[in-house]
């Protein structure tokens, strides 16, 4: 599998509660940038997978849509806190699908990159918008390739 990892967009500072903070102006062109990036490079995913949180669900609608892929799954587990171990868990329930976006939250995606690379050495800065390339990943197991890092202002 390939695994694309999208951190969200940027969003508002505040709101009622953080998982209702909504993405910017800035946030929604930094989405779009991601989608037709990952169109422009046959990176289209063939299953998305969002946070519940309103900035990444948000994030992942519009690059799905400028990048012409399907809507995404909602799941609970790519909430803050996510851990690479129950990552990689419920990524296997999508090893059929060649190419799989997640989008959510960093420290937990740098984390997640971490892992797949066998690092301890928290080196990984997943910017907002950033993409982060995995190939030959074979969940639930640790390791895979890294393709790229790409964020949106490189876009």
């Amino acid at each position: 599998m390939e695994l694309l990892i999208i951190r969200h967009a940027k969003a508002e500072d505040f709101a009622m509660d953080d998982s209702s903070r909504v993405l910017t102006s800035k946030g929604h062109d930094q989405s779009r940038r991601v989608g037709e990036f990952l169109k422009e490079h046959n990176l289209t995913p063939d299953v998305t997978l969002a946070s519940p949180y309103a900035r990444a669900r948000e994030t992942a609608e519009i690059f799905c849509q400028s990048s012409g892929a399907d809507k995404p799954v909602i799941e609970p587990w790519l909430a803050c806190g996510m851990r690479p171990e129950k990552a990689m868990s419920e990524l296997a329930a999508y090893s059929n699908f060649e190419k799989v976006a997640i989008c959510g939250h960093n420290p937990d995606f740098a984390y997640l990159a971490e892992w797949l690379l066998g690092s301890q050495a928290g080196g990984i800065h997943v910017r907002k918008a950033s993409i982060i390339h995995f190939s030959n990943i074979r969940p639930p197991s640790q390791g895979g390739y890294l393709e790229m890092m790409v964020p949106v202002t490189a876009i």
